[in-house]
């Protein structure tokens, strides 16, 4: 069984950085493809950005330039550093695993395992 295992949330403030990481295990491979995804309070969850078997990232535009995907294969573990943090970066985070895709997709319907998601906080 896959799962997925997101660390690294807390509270941070404005122009800070945070580094979440999302550990697979359970037979995942470093070829699938692994999104990140936000939810704030009363909206709806949301693409952050992802990363490909390849190492090719997509972003969505309110992070460009300041939000950065990787991945470590030998440890089966993507990574999302999250530079000059705003308040309205703040919402619960969650890694998605996608098995059936080659590119990085931006609907939450296309990836079929997630993580329990973790917490970062934005204070202005």
């Amino acid at each position: 069984q896959v799962q997925l295992v997101e660390s690294g949330g807390g509270l941070v403030q404005a122009g800070g950085s945070l580094r979440l990481s999302c550990a697979a295990s359970g037979g995942t491979s470093s070829s699938y493809t692994m999104g990140w995804f936000r939810q704030a309070p009363g909206k709806e969850r949301e693409f952050v950005g992802g990363i490909n078997g390849s190492g090719n990232t997509h972003y969505v535009d309110s992070v460009k330039g300041r939000f950065t995907i990787s991945r470590d294969n030998a440890k089966n573990t993507v990574y999302l550093q999250m530079n000059s943090l705003k308040p309205e970066d703040t919402a619960v985070y969650y890694c998605a695993l996608d098995i059936r895709r080659w590119h990085v997709s931006i609907f939450k319907a296309d990836y079929d395992y997630w993580g329990q998601g973790t917490q970062v906080t934005v204070s202005s």
